[in-house]
């Protein structure tokens, strides 16, 4: 009998949603070694509308070009 493996894919990196000193919520991208890979940029008035620019970055970069000067 043949088995199928279930490969899953560990991320190395966490989605992080806080709220800053304004009482803005932000994210930002954590590496397991605590390095801050990235961040919003901008404070969100809701944890739900922080959440969906995590769901933007995910869904139209995924596979981003680097583009250098």
């Amino acid at each position: 009998m043949w088995f199928r493996a279930r490969i899953t894919r560990m991320s190395k990196a966490t989605f992080e949603v806080y709220v800053d000193a304004e009482g803005q919520h932000r994210w930002r991208l954590v590496h397991d070694n605590g390095n801050i890979i990235a961040d919003s940029g901008e404070g969100y008035a809701s944890r739900q509308k922080a959440e969906q620019g995590i769901e933007s970055v995910k869904q139209n970069a995924p596979d981003a070009p680097v583009v250098v000067d």
